[in-house]
């Protein structure tokens, strides 16, 4: 693929994790769901070759897109948990 298409490809997938994740700070802007997307995506297809010993390359189609966002969301929920560890305001209630 080439560089625009990776950069349409990572702002589907980012802005997709980013509506299934949620929270309450979902603004993370354009450039953030674009680098969690591609990110997202390169993550995917490391977890997608340790589960099935192959590996996947990355074409603009069905299947790499639900690698591509599952890996997505794995980021953006690795990312919130992180985030999140470090809150006091999460332990008062």
């Amino acid at each position: 693929m080439g560089f625009f298409s990776w950069i349409v490809f990572g702002a589907i997938a980012g802005w997709l994790a980013n509506v299934v994740v949620g929270g309450p700070d979902r603004r993370g802007g354009c450039l953030f769901s674009i680098l969690i997307g591609v990110l997202g995506a390169a993550l995917g297809g490391f977890i997608y070759r340790l589960a099935t010993g192959t590996e996947r390359t990355f074409e603009f189609d069905f299947p790499s897109f639900g690698v591509a966002i599952l890996g997505s969301i794995v980021l953006l929920a690795l990312l919130r948990l992180v985030r999140g560890s470090g809150r006091s305001d999460s332990y008062r209630r």
